[in-house]
């Protein structure tokens, strides 16, 4: 099993909806994933209400408890756990990067999320030398931001994702409908950003993918 947290200590930056559209696309390639709920807001517990049991599962946690979870988790044989948390939320934070195989920061092009980036990469060094990757999320159609917070990201010793998730209806709609946006519209925009992401991600952490599932859903 492989874990991936998502860390930023913002709200508002996107944990949440890559959370899911990771977990969804993992699905997609016939892997068994699970996401760990340690937000207060619980908006992933109900996007998984939502969805009536169907995968992935999500699964309402407590960061005290976080590592009780992820055995269960493996008990069931997930292949893929992703954890998400809350904006300025050290504890959870913490607990989740403890357990990550690696951790994700999606951070909005602009100076007040960049602004965080400093405390969230100290976090995370708090959890010990953990892989980690910063993935800009909310990206305009127009404009080069993006590229000149990528530069600057990797100028701090931050990696960047060279995939970005645009600011894009669909994942407010496939949310809305407890949905992922790979499901609600699998040949759009939205769902060639997410599996660009997956595969970047599970490539860091060395996840293979069920290829009988990838060449069906192709």
């Amino acid at each position: 099993m492989k874990t991936i947290a998502f860390i930023c200590q913002k709200g508002g930056t996107g944990k949440t909806t890559l959370a899911i559209s990771l977990a969804t696309e993992a699905v997609r390639s016939g892997l068994t994933a699970a996401i760990i709920d340690l937000d207060p807001q619980v908006s992933a517990c109900e996007w998984g209400d939502l969805r009536a049991g169907e995968a992935p599962i999500v699964i309402d946690a407590q960061p005290a408890r976080i590592e009780g979870v992820v055995e269960r988790a493996r008990d069931m044989d997930v292949d893929l756990l992703l954890v998400d948390t809350a904006g300025r939320t050290e504890q959870a934070a913490l607990a989740a990067a403890r357990v990550a195989d690696l951790v994700l920061v999606p951070l909005q092009p602009s100076v007040v999320d960049l602004k965080t980036i400093r405390a969230t990469n100290d976090l995370i060094n708090l959890a010990g030398d953990k892989k980690r990757a910063a993935v800009l999320t909310r990206v305009k159609p127009f404009g080069n931001r993006h590229l000149e917070t990528a530069a600057w990201l990797e100028g701090q010793g931050m990696p960047v994702c060279p995939a970005t998730i645009g600011d894009r209806i669909t994942f407010q709609d496939a949310y809305a409908q407890g949905q992922g946006a790979n499901e609600i519209d699998p040949s759009g925009k939205a769902a060639a950003e997410v599996r660009q992401v997956y595969l970047y991600a599970r490539k860091l952490i060395g996840l293979s993918s069920d290829e009988r599932a990838e060449v069906a859903h192709a």
